[in-house]
């Protein structure tokens, strides 16, 4: 395959992106999961990505609390055929940052990339899993035999692969149990043998709650279980019952001595 053919290639293989990380009021899509569904492709493909920064720009802007620093950037991203060295495509791309201190360069990349894969491979994201995604779309193109067949394919469960939500809670116990998302991802990947988290199946992700479960729950802290105060009265009572217990013990020893007396005289 020539570069054009593989890049189509890649573009199959994400037809959709869900919005499942949480920010201010909104959820969105997050740098690490644009590249980590392209990756593997990418990699099984031998594409290269290479950027290349032309010209920058930082502009400082003076708010309420602090200084704040806007880093704007245009960058080169050319793709490589590294079967075919030869093949390039080179793409012209912006990005901006903007941070109270040393990140607005990072920032901007990050942006810059993330933007760049989206709109390159034309990725639709929305916040509804694909298969509500992909119903409203077959909805607006009047295409209602795709609709049933995939409301069928839903409702007698034929796939067995996980859904959006599952994968939205798997997401937030992973934040919650403070797991690095791209090791967790290439663990998920190698243990299961897939290359996206949407190839799971619902006994797979039925796995995986449970150990981040375990996760969690072991980074809870122990709960603080002080010693009942004890009133007067039943301070008193344990007194009485130690008293008993003793009171019981000396008896006993004292009839063994007296027997052992009696044996020893009978002797």
């Amino acid at each position: 395959m020539n570069i054009y053919q593989k890049l189509i290639e890649v573009r199959k293989a994400v037809p959709y992106l869900e919005k499942v990380n949480e920010g201010y009021q909104f959820k969105f899509v997050s740098s690490s999961q644009t590249l980590a569904s392209l990756k593997a492709k990418m990699d099984e493909l031998q594409l290269l990505l290479i950027p290349s920064v032309t010209s920058k720009n930082l502009i400082e802007k003076t708010s309420i609390s602090a200084k704040e620093h806007l880093t704007e950037i245009e960058i080169d991203f050319t793709w490589v055929n590294a079967e075919k060295p030869d093949e390039t495509i080179k793409c012209h791309w912006y990005g901006q940052g903007l941070d109270t201190g040393e990140k607005g360069v990072g920032k901007a990349l990050t942006y810059a990339e993330k933007y760049f894969m989206l709109k390159f491979f034309n990725i639709p994201t929305d916040k509804d899993d694909p298969d509500s995604f992909q119903e409203k779309l077959d909805n607006k193109n009047g295409d209602s035999k795709t609709t049933a067949a995939r409301s069928n394919a839903k409702g007698k469960d034929i796939s067995g692969n996980v859904t959006g939500d599952q994968l939205k809670r798997m997401y937030t116990m992973i934040t919650n149990a403070e797991i690095d998302e791209e090791k967790f991802k290439e663990w998920l990947y190698g243990q299961y043998k897939i290359k996206s988290s949407k190839e799971l199946t619902k006994v797979q992700m039925n796995e995986v709650f449970e150990i981040l479960e375990k996760k969690v729950k072991k980074m809870q802290p122990p709960v603080d279980r002080k010693p009942l105060e004890k009133n007067k009265d039943e301070e008193e009572e344990d007194l009485g019952q130690d008293f008993d217990d003793f009171v019981d013990s000396e008896n006993a020893k004292a009839k063994a001595e007296q027997k052992a007396k009696k044996e020893g005289a009978a002797a």
